[in-house]
């Protein structure tokens, strides 16, 4: 995948990332977020199933990358004691 289309992915599944665990990340936040959440997903994807997910602009890399967006904010609310809500 490309670097525009990492960063496009990677806006939108940070944004709803935010949106689903409510954590106030910011524009930059949220790509970042996504970003790593593409790298989580698209890794767990490959362990699991075999298949990589993140092949472009598309609603299964979106979902991926959400998938991964999530679990990198649970994380990281498990490493600092918050509550998961």
């Amino acid at each position: 995948m490309g670097i525009i289309a990492t960063i496009i992915v990677g806006a939108l599944a940070g944004f709803l990332a935010e949106q689903v665990m409510r954590s106030p990340m910011g524009l930059v936040g949220n790509i970042i977020l996504g970003i790593i959440g593409g790298f989580v997903g698209g890794f767990l994807s490959q362990l699991l199933f075999q298949v990589n997910f993140m092949t472009g602009i598309n609603i299964t890399s979106i979902i991926t990358a959400l998938i991964g967006a999530v679990i990198v904010i649970a994380i990281g609310r498990l490493i600092r004691r918050e509550p998961l809500r």
